[in-house]
């Protein structure tokens, strides 16, 4: 006659070997602060709904397709609200236990949920630019999945250098990014020795680019505005708001290339990249949307992918945990930009090569060669460790 505490003990093992495992779960979310600007200038620059969303439950997808391996179960949340619901939506995600936000917000906004968030979230920065997030007015439960302005004004003036065209005619916009940014462009310049032979201010008298007569007015505008300038090699537009940029080429007085904001733009992604597997990555997206890539949906992809990396190396999915091992020298991420990203420890700003499009092919990716670094020549793109004000990250 069997052993009954024999039958026991193989009936548990059973039991145990053939239930399923409960999955532990990952929660993550993202909140897009969407404020009310006008229409761009081309209808086809026209946000859609899903904006920064699709890309994050593509990165979710991967994400959960690992996780079905190591017993974690990831989930994510979608949020748009404007700018005053802003911190009743950071504090609802946190009621339901969401630690793990990518936010798709300008920098002001940014920096206001990072302060009412505190060291219990971590936030990734997946649309901001604003350099001085990632220097003097860096936060450490903030790591940066978006390049900053300096990081593509950069990659620009890198590639001018490289083509021998040095001499520079600033064109920037009235509106405080766009000063910003123009003010990038200055900086960029002087560190890779390029000149800036002349600034001009276009100064946006409002509605022009709203209507037909708009467009007009500024293509008229335009060859006016350009002629007379110092002899200079190629026009850089600092143009964030949009207003102006993308009249230039092909309307200039003098005939000379265009970049920045319009011509040759440093993206963070673009629908047209194909190299290093990005042409899979780009149908599966497409398969799952039914539209293309845009720069926040990458930016989102990487929030979401960082967090998955980070919690199936650390084998935990607590923000504190996440963040430190996404700023060891343990982590890295592959992201279809032919080399590994990693994290800068002295300001949370995520390494990553800039693609240079011309709007329907890659023209170039930055760092360009020739540009070295002690430690990596992504770290020729942005803040270096030396030029750091951030101590946030015990910089």
């Amino acid at each position: 006659m069997p052993n009954p505490s024999l039958l026991l003990a193989v009936f548990w093992v059973t039991v145990l070997l053939t239930s399923p495992v409960q999955a532990a779960e990952v929660k993550t979310a993202v909140l897009r602060i969407d404020r009310v600007v006008g229409p761009p200038i081309s209808r086809l620059d026209a946000p859609p709904a899903d904006l920064g969303f699709a890309g994050a439950m593509l990165g979710n997808e991967d994400n959960r397709t690992t996780g079905a391996f190591t017993g974690m179960d990831y989930t994510v949340k979608t949020q748009a609200v404007a700018p005053e619901e802003a911190v009743a939506a950071l504090d609802g995600l946190k009621a339901e236990g969401i630690g793990l936000i990518a936010v798709i917000a300008e920098g002001d906004l940014l920096k206001a949920l990072s302060d009412k968030s505190g060291p219990e979230v971590l936030l990734f920065n997946a649309g901001a630019r604003d350099d001085g997030l990632r220097d003097a007015d860096c936060r450490a439960n903030v790591l940066h999945v978006s390049p900053s302005r300096s990081m593509l004004s950069d990659s620009i003036v890198q590639f001018l250098m490289w083509k021998k065209w040095p001499r520079i005619l600033l064109i920037y916009g009235s509106h405080p990014e766009d000063k910003l940014l123009a003010d990038s462009y200055r900086k960029s310049a002087a560190k890779f020795g390029a000149e800036i032979v002349e600034e001009r201010e276009f100064v946006d008298t409002g509605g022009s680019r709203r209507t037909d007569t708009g467009h007009v007015m500024v293509q008229k505008q335009i060859p006016v505005f350009t002629q007379e300038a110092e002899e200079y090699d190629v026009i850089v537009a600092a143009d964030e708001a949009g207003v102006f940029a993308p009249y230039l080429p092909y309307h200039s007085w003098d005939p000379r290339p265009v970049a920045g904001s319009a011509g040759l733009r440093p993206v963070s992604w673009h629908p047209a990249h194909e190299a290093w597997g990005a042409t899979q990555f780009q149908r599966r997206f497409e398969k799952l949307t039914g539209r293309y890539m845009r720069e926040e949906d990458y930016q989102a992809w990487l929030a979401m992918r960082v967090i998955g990396e980070a919690v199936t190396r650390s084998g935990k999915a607590d923000p504190a945990t996440v963040r430190t091992y996404a700023l060891s020298k343990d982590f890295e991420l592959a992201a279809f930009k032919g080399q590994k990203l990693t994290f800068r420890s002295w300001n949370g700003q995520l390494r990553q090569p800039i693609l240079l499009t011309e709007g329907r092919v890659t023209v170039s990716v930055s760092p360009q060669d020739g540009y070295l670094h002690q430690h990596s020549p992504l770290d020729t793109l942005g803040i270096d460790a030396p030029e750091t004000a951030c101590h946030a990250f015990g910089g």
